[in-house]
């Protein structure tokens, strides 16, 4: 009989949970000097004395620099989360209760679905899908626990978005139940009322309005103002020479929304506005460094839709713009700020809206837990992995936030921990005869962006399923649930 498929990173089958293992060190135990050894980084150093300070330290540059957190907190050390409540199957105990006692017990855990690979394969849903949501979605057609749905999509809008869902999955889903990739650029605030360049496709200006942009430049726009800029495609080069412009405004910043329809066009206006500080007419005997400021969203280097092979994502076009810039000026290409999974602030902006709305639906129990179904391990695992480390350093050392007034106030946050849930739906697939996955002993290739380090362990799932409907089932034994 052939082998059951299993996990690249665990060695587990689909439908396991994963062996406890003795605790390995926990960032926290690095931040105070503790276990384990300091992480290689990218010109970048976080230094604190104690835990205290390195965490409020997390918490500044978010706000300040977001970079530089971005960067520490990608490669710390850690264990695979979930392996202190995990359970395997044999252990799990089925308690049959009934829907009125859902009532009487309000959840205390919460779901953050991925959509490309788990609930849908393009513009098809997976049969899967409406099955887990006949169990998800009580006879009010009102949902039985806390759902937000976690894409890295981005060239749609919200409410866009939460119609299409609505009508695949056959109840009702509100736009602030969906978090696309550039939802946490609402929280960048200092740059709303800069003059940014966006790139990407769909509804661009009214994306960016609504995150709270007030003056944003589209590289089409850009391109129709200095048209001698576009001269890759020969049937769009100027036939005779334009005067050149002196009275457009300074581009003080670019926004990166997802990928581009032309990407030599993006690539090379994107490229003329850093190279000229601003101000693409012109030219800069030498480039500016530190260039203008950049925030970007969707890391994922491939997605999948109808295709039997993965698609290039979004992550795709910033290899290529970083790989340009460091080419030209010899200098790393720097971000502000990196949004979408496995980014720790898209899982807090979630951790918030789930919070929201348990409240509107008045349950009184905190959310303690919280369940990441997703089929990517890059983005999916790895970010649910890493933001189980991170409420283990919050809830072992204390955290604090920088507050709408300025000052330091305590971060409120009952969440105690995010498991992971692989399904095989998506770009994952168990190996396979023909498989092109490396020999055993070889490392997989790296598919996470260039900031984020490799850590094999943060890309092991808690548990891998066949398919959403198994990681709901799953998940409401392991809460004493009936499904």
């Amino acid at each position: 009989m052939p082998r059951p498929a299993r996990c690249r990173a665990t060695g587990h089958a689909p439908g396991t949970t994963t062996p406890e293992r003795p605790r390995e060190p926990l960032a926290a135990d690095w931040l105070r000097g503790g276990q384990g050894p300091e992480p290689e980084r990218r010109s970048v150093h976080v230094r604190a004395s104690g835990g205290r300070m390195a965490v409020l330290g997390f918490f500044s540059a978010v706000r300040a620099a977001p970079w530089l957190w971005r960067r520490a907190a990608a490669g710390l050390p850690g264990h695979c989360p979930g392996k202190g409540y995990t359970v395997g199957p044999a252990q799990v105990r089925t308690v049959q209760v009934s829907r009125s006692a859902e009532l009487v017990s309000p959840p205390t855990f919460g779901f953050l679905l991925d959509i490309d690979g788990v609930l849908v394969r393009g513009h098809r849903v997976i049969p899967a899908a409406v099955e887990a949501f006949r169990r998800l979605v009580n006879a009010q057609g009102q949902l039985r626990v806390p759902v937000v749905f976690v894409t890295n999509a981005g060239n749609i809008l919200q409410r866009g978005k939460a119609q299409e869902l609505s009508a695949l999955l056959g109840f009702k889903v509100e736009p602030d139940q969906v978090i696309l990739s550039h939802s946490p650029m609402k929280l960048f605030s200092q740059y709303h009322g800069k003059r940014m360049l966006v790139s990407g496709q769909g509804p661009l200006v009214e994306n960016t309005r609504a995150l709270g942009f007030e003056n944003v430049v589209t590289v089409d726009e850009l391109r129709m103002a200095f048209p001698v800029l576009d001269m890759v495609d020969l049937q769009r080069r100027p036939k005779t020479t334009p005067l050149p412009r002196s009275d457009f405004p300074a581009i003080e910043g670019v926004l990166l929304l997802g990928e581009p329809v032309r990407w030599e066009t993006s690539l090379q206006l994107i490229m003329d506005v850093l190279l000229s500080n601003g101000n693409p007419g012109t030219g800069l005997a030498t480039a500016p460094y530190p260039h203008l400021p950049v925030l970007a969203s969707n890391m994922d280097l491939l997605w999948m839709a109808e295709a039997r092979m993965p698609r290039f994502g979004h992550g795709t076009f910033l290899l290529c713009l970083e790989t340009i810039y460091r080419k030209v000026t010899g200098n790393e290409l720097r971000y502000e700020g990196l949004m979408g999974k496995p980014s720790i602030l898209t899982y807090q902006y979630a951790e918030d809206l789930i919070r929201q709305q348990a409240e509107r639906r008045g349950w009184a129990a905190p959310i303690q837990k919280l369940y990441a179904v997703g089929d990517n391990p890059m983005s999916d695992v790895y970010g649910a992995n890493l933001f189980h480390q991170y409420l283990q350093m919050v809830k072992h050392d204390g955290a604090e936030e920088l507050g709408a007034d300025g000052l330091w106030k305590q971060r409120p946050s009952a969440t105690q921990s995010c498991s992971s849930i692989l399904v095989c739906t998506g770009v994952y697939s168990p190996k396979t005869p023909g498989s092109t996955e490396p020999a055993q002993g070889e490392e997989p290739p790296f598919h996470g962006h260039r900031d984020f380090s490799f850590s094999p362990k943060l890309m092991e799932a808690s548990h891998i399923v066949n398919d959403v409907d198994e990681a709901v089932q799953l998940v409401f034994h392991k809460e004493g649930w009936a499904s």
